[in-house]
């Protein structure tokens, strides 16, 4: 493996969220070596876990299941996690307040904590979806003070904007872990 060190990886774990449907596992599928990829991505059912690298840092992430009778599962999980994604579908316009509705209870659980947020404003690709910025602005995410955030346009099946949101986040995680 001419190229990399030999130095071991720090390991992070990374919890990813967002309504059934926002493109959680195509997002998270995506990072995965290209051998490794899902050819049919299905919906998750309570979570599953998957690793990946990323630059220097090992990724544990737990893909959380978006249906309403599994986001209850949400909260165990924050305790233990270093970053945050959570996805959006810009093109669902009716339960963007709904998704609003998890984004503010996400916060109110790790609300001590200094965990990044990535927002992935995911499916650009489809005609009636909203801006990066206008998802921003629906989930008021501008009153996020006391933590770092970005939102990242994207579209999961041709990955744009994915390596871009996870450079950001594991940007993150690393100023937190060298404190």
């Amino acid at each position: 493996m001419g190229g990399f060190s030999s130095k071991k990886k720090e390991s992070v774990k990374i919890v990813c969220c967002g309504l059934d449907n926002s493109g959680k596992s195509t997002i998270i599928n995506h990072l995965k070596p290209k051998k490794e990829r899902e050819s049919n991505v299905v919906p998750t059912i309570g979570y599953s876990q998957e690793s990946f690298d990323f630059e220097k840092l090992n990724f544990t992430v737990f893909d959380m299941s978006g249906q309403g009778k599994y986001r209850n599962l949400w909260e165990s999980f924050y305790g233990e996690v270093d970053g945050v994604i959570f996805v959006v579908d810009s093109a669902d316009r009716v339960r963007i307040a709904v998704a609003e509705d998890e984004m503010k209870i996400l916060l109110k659980e790790i609300k001590d904590r200094p965990i990044p947020i990535l927002f992935f404003a995911n499916k650009q690709d489809l005609a009636n979806s909203l801006s990066a910025s206008e998802v921003s602005e629906s989930l008021k995410l501008h009153e996020i003070q006391n933590k770092s955030w970005t939102i990242i346009a994207s579209n999961a099946l041709v990955g744009d904007g994915i390596a871009d949101g996870v450079k950001w986040l594991s940007d993150e995680i690393r100023k937190k872990l060298s404190k």
